[in-house]
């Protein structure tokens, strides 16, 4: 789960902000090596506006930017998590982090989408950070 900082403020560019996530998670992925490509494929990816008042009752902050959720690789669907893995993009908060600019809305919905991509493989916050992705 990646935060953003507090105190910046979003422009009124919402839907372009969904259609430049999309475009750079698509682009993200085109670029993997093969084998991880195959792996990285097989996680939805959802694009929602703020984490819902469902999500925050569970504990999820509302500034998160990313979340994972679902078994990691390797892991099988159990009846005790049912859910396929799927990466949740929370839009409004990229944008705010990157203070409504859409160079660093794209640089940071890339580093979201493969830091919550890490969690789908196993990956803790310390490897994240270690490979600049926290």
């Amino acid at each position: 789960m990646r935060r953003r900082r507090r105190g910046l403020a979003a422009g009124a560019l919402r839907e372009e902000a969904y259609a430049a996530a999309r475009a750079e998670v698509e682009s993200t992925l085109s670029a993997l090596p093969p084998p991880l490509r195959r792996r990285a494929e097989a996680v939805a990816v959802s694009y929602e506006w703020t984490p819902s008042s469902h999500l925050i009752a569970e504990g999820i902050d509302s500034d998160t930017m990313g979340l994972f959720s679902g078994p990691t690789f390797g892991e099988e669907v159990s009846s005790a998590d049912p859910h396929a893995p799927t990466i949740t993009l929370f839009i409004r908060n990229i944008l705010l982090e990157a203070d409504g600019d859409m160079k660093a809305f794209r640089a940071e919905a890339r580093r979201t989408y493969l830091h919550e991509l890490g969690h789908y493989l196993g990956l803790e916050e310390d490897a994240l950070d270690a490979r600049g992705l926290a």
